[in-house]
């Protein structure tokens, strides 16, 4: 046992990347357990896992187990980490030390779960390497659950998406409708004429705040249908043909994040950090901006007035600067 020991802390310790004066390495702790355990976790793991439909007492026994398993060792962690002095730095590498407290906090969500027999919890970490990603419920057939951050963009006329709310935690996008459209009136000016947007942006409280402002929100309206008579027919059939034609102005909106995802990968953001993500988005509404802009210029060119490009480029880049610019979830809005 003891050369099992030595064995283990010999293979360990390299794992230690930055060395002080005072700093240990883990071949100098004495160990104060025997870790021939990993094998038992990992057979009763794979025994639970190998089942095609276990019922639920299987799965809430092999979920304790492994709840067990992760309290004994990070305990042992503990008891290691009593020996060194306090105040100084411990002798993990940084990213061991962010997982080992992002792995504390899994297990108190878990157990708390488990003791409560529920599958909800606040704020629940599903990536260690990512603790700020939250699962966000989509109910679709093929993914019910998607991770991912959750945007909220709005297109104007000229084509410059601008998103103006981004963030991890599953939101509502109806209620974003009001900063977004005060957000087009600082960067424009004045109010647009009309919103348009899908069926979650329609609720009552923005409904009125769209008419205390004189802006004509272009969605289904609420209630029940009119009744069709003869007098108000083809009042009607104008107001279907318009809402029609209202409904396919929103397709821009919805092919710019099939651009995203399809030229440039918007669906698969490879940063590590909410930062980092948050960059890479922005960088990616970015250029597809820009190409708005080379479409505008080319076209000024061509016209003959490549003298009012520069104004022009000024306000729509002021327009798209004042917008906060991972993958997945997202909420849309069209303002024209």
């Amino acid at each position: 046992m003891l050369e099992k020991q030595a064995f283990l802390a010999k293979s360990r310790a390299p794992m230690i990347r930055y060395r002080s004066q005072k700093q240990l390495s883990l071949a100098e702790f004495d160990w104060p357990f025997q870790a021939v355990l990993d094998e038992t976790n990992r057979k009763a793991f794979l025994a639970m896992v190998k089942q095609r439909r276990p019922s639920s007492k299987v799965r809430r026994r092999g979920l304790k187990q492994q709840l067990q398993y992760l309290r004994r060792n990070l305990g042992h962690i503990e008891r290691l980490l009593e020996r060194w002095p306090e105040g100084s730095a411990l002798p993990l590498p940084r990213r061991s030390l962010y997982c080992y407290w992002v792995l504390q906090h899994v297990y108190a969500q878990q157990w708390e779960m488990y003791k409560n027999k529920s599958r909800h919890c606040d704020d629940r970490i599903v990536s260690i390497s990512q603790p700020y990603v939250r699962p966000i419920i989509r109910g679709k057939l093929d993914k019910p659950v998607e991770f991912g951050a959750k945007l909220s963009v709005s297109l104007t006329g000229d084509g410059v998406a601008c998103v103006d709310h981004l963030r991890w935690d599953a939101f509502h996008e109806g209620g974003d409708l009001k900063s977004q459209v005060e957000a087009y009136r600082i960067r424009r000016g004045h109010y647009p004429e009309a919103v348009l947007g899908d069926p979650a942006y329609g609720t009552q409280a923005n409904r009125r705040y769209l008419k205390g402002h004189g802006i004509r929100f272009a969605g289904k309206p609420l209630g029940r249908a009119k009744k069709v008579t003869q007098a108000n027919r083809e009042e009607l059939k104008r107001l279907k043909a318009q809402q029609r034609e209202e409904y396919l102005q929103r397709i821009p909106i919805e092919g710019k994040f099939g651009q995203g995802k399809n030229g440039y990968r918007l669906d698969t953001i490879r940063a590590k950090r909410a930062d980092t993500s948050f960059a890479w988005f922005n960088s990616i509404f970015l250029v597809m901006n820009l190409l708005i802009l080379l479409r505008i210029f080319f076209a000024l060119c061509k016209g003959g007035v490549a003298a009012v490009l520069l104004p022009i480029g000024q306000t729509m880049l002021r327009h798209r600067g004042t917008c906060p610019v991972v993958y997945g979830v997202v909420g849309k809005s069209a303002v024209t």
